[in-house]
């Protein structure tokens, strides 16, 4: 294990973890990557989920294994429980109470303590808490694998199938943060917590932009996608779409184009001022399509109907007939290099873009290598191996987090030597502090845009900080971008809109920097350097601030791609996401759901932010927090992102056409028109014995397995089914929508953020600020037992708060009038909240 002088933020914190399959492992491994020191339990005969991906999710790790179904091995687990800060558990609820480990009974005896639970289903939810919760079965559940993206609609193929654990790899970073959160708030108040994060809750916060609906949508905020799917719906044409006409439907700025390498190349610059005219400027046509009459709209937040021309470049969605003529234009020039070239010309000329690469191609890709992106790992049971490299890590540490220690296996005897070496270090009851929220008292200043970035800080909200949004007094990006993600990402936060290179601007930037405690932006460094946000800088302004970078491309090291700026959907090309969705070179796609990596990101800013915090009352060092959407695509793809002398094919479920993962994990039609999802193993075969209509099963060679079952399913509705199955204990569930559970789960906001509400938790807003009602999900996957989660307040309009945020810097009204007349300093983008 590592050495108590580590410079890591978590060093001396003590855990341990009781965790199986992904999301309690993967909590317990993003806090030892940070320096936690974690005993991981198994039973005796091993993980229950048999996968080399265990060998990352366990490094930085002591293994014992134990039987806590007996009496020695019940008390040497409650004997390591005895020396622990954390607690780890992803079982259904209870289960390890009956046990007998029971956390609640331990909170009691120290309240210090900080348990963590991580269901499959909430505590709360009676009609599903007792499911056999695997991934798939939350993930349909959920909705997740409905309705999947508009390609999949129009293509007719609903539900579609997506092998990423979306729903432990949010649980995990969401969990990760909130545990970190809840533990320097105990440096402050001497109290822990009991938090229960469920992987549905979790997955449904991933979806929260796809799940949300905004009455009365604007015409020009469709899509060519979404306007055909409504056409064929009214008219009552079917869905089957090819993949080939699909593409036409695409934006020119949102798609992939093939290059003379024969490899595809994704270009994403759909909707900022400068990237789609720097993105034809590089291909040589700008000057040509401008000629053509391809026009600049000034302003483009004024209403559609005002706008000179019926499109403007830098806005999505085009009209078809501009997106046909650009895009014919841009498929001939990608034609004339190859992708290699095209990635180094848009990335040093500021253009999101990146080539189509296989996970495989990652893996081994030189950048991931030294940026420290992939990691080699010597493990005891696969050799050399490589691994994805730290998700979250601070700037100062970062390099000691690229040289995690293996897993390894010990004695009881030794594992309970290693968490006795430390001492936990809590403030006397006399020095505590008393706080209704993890970060109450804390004052956030954001600097993002798109996603990741301001949800990271929307979600530090939630838990009692007070978050200030500063965006420019002209707006970069369209409104599609700002205001529509904004619903989102803006909740609970106050708006400023001030140019921060003007002088006016720069002045009430710096006044701002100087009364925050956390700083969150996702800029290239030279741009951060620039603004006066480098270490050093920063230090002169605020000494105790702490700084967080999200960013797209990072690792812990510098390399060529660092600085390149993109997006959640060039990540997804880049790390082999979008050809596996898609199954082949020549056909990738988009995972279908907004902020796939994004989302996650942002919580990953939360943790390391909630690192910093904690390193900075434990130790007094002021830290840098970081990570990148790239560095979290490793954790999305936990369960197949490694390679080892010896590994089998990458053949995980692929394109199209993938329906799961064999004959008893997979999509099944019912006779209700409906798809069940199956999720069983080998050892649940007997089980399907008491099944009534699948008593044959189980005596079946496997190759006619499915071809049984699919006949079979079609006899029953798909409620019949599940409830047969459920009886036998064998994990199945009819795959739901958002639309369904947003419709059987919203109530009117009553201020209240939904953690009592079970699994799925909508409010509306009939009163929104945007003029429109608004139906979103609540603030809800993080439920703690003592402190409190605040219902976040609706978005307010961009510009809201500018006069008063001034005012409670000191500007005299005066004052704050001349910098608005010069245009420095701004209250509002447009007249309308959501321009129409």
């Amino acid at each position: 294990m590592r050495h108590s002088f580590s410079n890591l933020p978590l060093t001396g914190v003590k855990v341990v973890d009781f965790g199986q399959y992904i999301a309690g492992p993967a909590v317990a491994m993003l806090l030892g990557d940070l320096g936690a020191t974690v005993v991981h339990i198994d039973p005796p005969e091993g993980a229950m989920w048999d996968s080399p991906a265990n060998a990352m999710l366990n490094r930085n790790k002591v293994i014992v294994n134990l039987d806590l179904k007996t009496p020695e091995g019940l008390e040497q687990a409650l004997a390591l429980c005895a020396e622990a800060d954390i607690l780890i558990e992803n079982f259904r609820p209870g289960k390890l109470a009956k046990l007998g480990i029971d956390f609640a009974a331990m909170r009691n005896d120290r309240p210090e303590l900080i348990t963590l639970s991580i269901p499959g289903f909430a505590s709360d939810d009676e009609e599903r808490r007792e499911l056999r919760a695997f991934e798939s079965i939350v993930a349909a559940s959920s909705g997740v694998f409905t309705d999947m993206g508009l390609n999949r609609v129009l293509m007719g193929l609903n539900p579609s199938f997506s092998p990423l654990p979306l729903s432990s790899a949010y649980a995990s970073q969401i969990a990760a943060s909130a545990t970190v959160l809840a533990l320097q708030a105990r440096q402050l108040t001497g109290q822990g917590d009991a938090i229960e994060v469920p992987l549905a809750a979790a997955v449904m916060e991933g979806l929260c932009y796809n799940s949300i609906h905004v009455a009365d949508m604007p015409q020009r905020y469709l899509t060519q996608r979404e306007v055909e799917i409504e056409r064929r719906r009214i008219e009552g044409l079917p869905m089957n779409v090819s993949y080939e006409d699909l593409q036409e439907l695409l934006d020119p700025f949102f798609r992939s184009y093939m290059c003379k390498d024969g490899r595809m190349f994704y270009v994403v610059c759909p909707s900022h001022k400068n990237h789609a005219r720097r993105c034809l400027e590089v291909l040589g046509i700008y000057d040509e399509l401008v000629e053509e009459g391809l026009t600049s709209e000034e302003d483009t937040y004024k209403p559609w109907s005002e706008w000179e021309h019926n499109t403007s470049l830098g806005v999505y969605p085009m009209p078809k007939d501009w997106a046909d003529k650009i895009a014919a234009r841009m498929k001939e020039v990608f034609m004339t290099r190859t992708s290699h070239e095209w990635k180094k010309m848009f990335g040093r000329g500021m253009i999101p873009g990146a080539p189509q690469r296989w996970l495989q191609e990652w893996i081994h890709d030189e950048y991931a290598e030294t940026s420290g992106l992939m990691i080699d790992v010597w493990d005891p049971v696969y050799g050399d191996m490589t691994q994805p490299g730290p998700v979250v890590w601070l700037e100062e540490s970062g390099e000691e987090a690229l040289k995690p220690e293996p897993r390894r296996w010990a004695g009881f005897d030794e594992a309970l030597k290693i968490l006795k070496k430390h001492r936990t270090e809590l403030p006397e009851p006399a020095q505590t502090e008393s706080r209704e929220g993890w970060l109450s008292g804390v004052r956030v200043l954001d600097l993002c845009n798109v996603i990741a970035g301001p949800h990271s800080a929307s979600y530090l909200a939630r838990f009692g900080a007070e978050v200030i949004k500063l965006d420019p007094a002209e707006p970069m990006y369209d409104s599609w971008n700002t205001v529509i993600y904004g619903m989102s990402q803006m909740r609970g936060k106050s708006s400023i809109l001030a140019d921060i290179t003007s002088r006016h601007g720069r002045q009430v930037f710096e006044d701002l920097v100087k009364t925050v405690d956390v700083i969150v932006w996702n800029a290239p460094d030279n741009q951060i350097r620039k603004m006066g946000l480098d270490a050093d800088n920063l230090r002169k302004l605020n000494p105790d601030a702490i700084f967080c970078k999200l960013d797209c491309f990072s690792g812990v090291r510098r390399g060529t791609r660092t600085d390149y700026i993109g997006y959640d959907d060039l990540v997804q090309a880049a790390t082999g996401i979008m050809l596996r969705f898609g199954g082949a070179m020549d056909r990738p796609e988009e995972h279908a759901h907004v902020g796939t990596i994004d989302v996650m990101c942002g919580f990953g800013g939360a943790l390391s932010v909630a690192a910093a915090l904690y390193q900075k009352h434990r130790f007094g060092r002021i830290g840098r927090g970081r990570t990148s959407l790239t560095a979290n695509s490793g954790l999305l793809q936990a369960p197949f992102a490694f390679d080892f002398k010896g590994r089998g094919l990458f053949d995980e479920p692929s394109g199209p056409e993938a329906n799961g993962y064999d004959a008893l994990t997979r999509f099944y039609y019912t006779a209700s028109g409906r798809y069940i999802l199956l999720s069983a193993y080998e050892s649940d075969l007997p089980r399907f014995a008491q099944v009534e209509g699948l008593e044959e099963l189980p005596n079946l060679p496997e190759e006619e397995r499915a071809a049984y079952l699919s006949q079979a399913f079609q006899l029953q509705p798909a409620s019949e089914w599940v409830a047969r199955l459920r009886a036998a204990d064998i994990a199945a569930t009819i795959c739901e929508n958002l639309e369904a559970l947003r419709a059987l789960n919203t109530r009117e906001s009553d201020g209240l953020p939904g953690i009592d509400k079970g699994s799925y938790s909508f409010s509306v807003y009939p009163d929104h600020p945007s003029g429109r009602e608004v139906t979103q999900l609540d603030p809800y996957a993080v439920r703690p037992a003592q402190s409190k989660v605040y219902a976040l307040e609706p978005a307010e309009k961009f510009g809201t708060s500018t006069r008063a945020i001034l005012r409670d810097l000191g500007y005299a009204e005066k004052a704050i009038e001349q910098m608005i007349a010069s245009g420095d300093i701004s209250t509002s983008w447009a007249d309308e909240y959501l321009p129409s």
